[in-house]
């Protein structure tokens, strides 16, 4: 895929799959929802970023080794398969600012359904809950080093 058809493909999936290194050395998979934003000049685009209880497996395992391995993907059918892989170096942010901004802007993210611009304001109660939830987070941006990327779409039956 393209820088464009990378960063189209990421604003319309909603799930990605973060892979760490468990204390055994054993991959550690686990889903996280993410918002992507615009990268800073020096990098590719655009960043992805979630949040997770900084207690967590992953957080632990991020703290011990600040790399992990992004997949999102998408397709049933074998010619209709697409997907990215990201090799990222990561940056935790523990800043309850920082938080509680970026999970603002996932809650808005999906507050809407697939395919629709985020809400422009959540609900009262939500974002409360989401100021209080900050308190016990860490923001994660993963800074992409490597991409591999696959659309079976375009090989046309031709395998």
């Amino acid at each position: 895929m393209s820088d464009a058809e990378v960063a189209s493909f990421l604003a319309e999936e909603r799930t990605l799959t973060c892979a760490t290194t468990g204390p055994r050395g054993w991959p550690h998979l686990m889903p996280l929802w993410y918002v992507a934003r615009t990268p800073p000049a020096e990098g590719p685009g655009p960043r992805l970023w979630s949040w997770t209880y900084a207690a967590s497996q992953k957080v632990r395992n991020l703290e011990r080794e600040p790399r992990a391995t992004l997949q999102v993907e998408a397709g049933e059918e074998y010619a209709l398969l697409r997907g990215v892989m990201l090799e990222c170096e990561v940056v935790i942010h523990r800043d309850a600012e920082v938080v509680a901004e970026l999970g603002e802007e996932i809650f808005r993210r999906y507050a809407s359904p697939r395919g629709e611009a985020p809400v422009r304001e959540l609900p009262q109660e939500v974002g409360a809950m989401v100021a209080k939830q900050a308190a016990k987070r860490v923001g994660l941006e993963f800074v992409e080093r490597r991409r591999a990327s696959w659309d079976h779409r375009k090989l046309a039956g031709g395998y």
